[in-house]
């Protein structure tokens, strides 16, 4: 088992029986509750059961994916703990992606003003994104994450073992963290990880700790979103606008397969604003156009795109603020760009040629 340590919990990377067991034990908890969706309760549930035996549970199970994680899914989560008479000694784990973390950990941090929680995410996204830094949240009038708060885990226990339970579109779109991370603090990754042609060969035990390490150096410095942590937010600006347009239609985008749109245009931002070397760029856009196609985005769209990125919580003033690489491996925070290079961004994106299938 590998541990991290973070300030005030760790993250244990290893088979999920153990982590458990380990972290149970010596502590004490009124009660265990075990969020869960429709998709956790049917593949990672029955993994994770038997590593609870002899520690009576309940089982709360709210509907599956990120048009549910809003402030009425709460409510139901509430509802249930309040329900079964929970204490502010119980304990909520947290058994699912980036939405049960997230909402899971937002519900149980704001119950009877605050309830112990421990994070045991399921998907690739989740292990490497959502399980550091104690950011909470829940959607809200297609902003993504604009209601919450910062509150840490008792512990993060991650199995790679998890990652069987996923879809090849599931996988490819925690990639994009992994990515991201590589992009903007890890160079020598980022090499090696723009020559990985076939997901489904991947060493993630190998991946994972590394891409953590990224992150986990980031939020030290800087827990609370100040400075040097927005640098996580590359690819975030227009990724998350474009997530959030696309949840209202009949195609909505996985959360990383919208990144990668992101990352695509805020290198091309880069490139423009700060000199990224036209080959890097030319690099990142055709390795992310061939792991993740080319999800269309509409002219029409430019508009909301712009209002949604006007409303996001990392901008400062009336400017729209971005995260740019000056060089892969490299970032700089606290970067502002015009409408006109915004648009500039997102047309590079649609002018791209379509990936021929692989």
């Amino acid at each position: 088992m590998q541990t991290l340590a973070l300030g005030s919990y760790h993250i244990h990377i290893g088979p999920i029986g153990p982590s458990v067991s380990a972290f149970l034990k010596g502590r004490h908890f009124s009660q265990l509750f075990v969020l869960v969706d429709e998709n956790t309760k049917a593949h990672c549930w029955p993994a994770f059961a038997p590593a609870l035996s002899g520690y009576p549970s309940t089982l709360i199970e709210i509907p599956a994916g990120e048009t549910h994680k809003n402030i009425a899914t709460c409510q139901l989560i509430w509802e249930q703990l309040m329900k079964a008479s929970a204490a502010r000694d119980a304990l909520l784990i947290n058994l699912g992606g980036g939405v049960i973390g997230d909402m899971g950990g937002f519900a149980a941090s704001t119950f009877k003003r605050g309830i112990p929680f421990i994070q045991v995410p399921t998907t690739l996204l989740s292990q490497v994104d959502a399980s550091i830094g104690g950011k909470l949240g829940i959607d809200f009038m297609q902003v993504k994450n604009s209601i919450g708060l910062f509150s840490d885990p008792q512990a993060v226990l991650i199995d790679p073992a998890f990652l069987r339970t996923l879809s090849g579109r599931e996988i490819r779109s925690g990639y994009a963290e992994i990515l991201k991370h590589s992009l903007i603090a890890d160079a020598g990754q980022w090499g090696r990880l723009n020559t990985l042609a076939q997901l489904d060969t991947a060493e993630w035990s190998e991946i994972i700790p590394q891409s953590l390490l990224v992150k986990q150096r980031i939020v030290a410095a800087d827990p609370f979103e100040k400075g040097i942590r927005k640098a996580l937010n590359f690819g975030h600006t227009i990724g998350h606008a474009v997530e959030g347009i696309a949840l209202e239609t009949d195609t909505p985008l996985l959360h990383g397969e919208a990144i990668a749109v992101g990352m695509i245009c805020e290198a091309w931002l880069s490139h423009k604003k700060l000199g990224l070397p036209q080959e890097t760029l030319h690099t990142i856009t055709n390795y992310l156009l061939r792991v993740y196609g080319k999800p269309a985005i509409h002219k029409t769209d430019y508009t909301a795109y712009l209002q949604l990125m006007g409303n996001d919580k990392k901008n400062e003033g009336q400017a729209i603020n971005f995260s740019l690489l000056p060089a892969a491996g490299q970032v700089e925070v606290n970067c502002t760009a015009t409408q006109e290079q915004i648009i500039g961004a997102l047309d590079y994106y649609r002018q791209l040629p379509s990936p021929a299938p692989s």
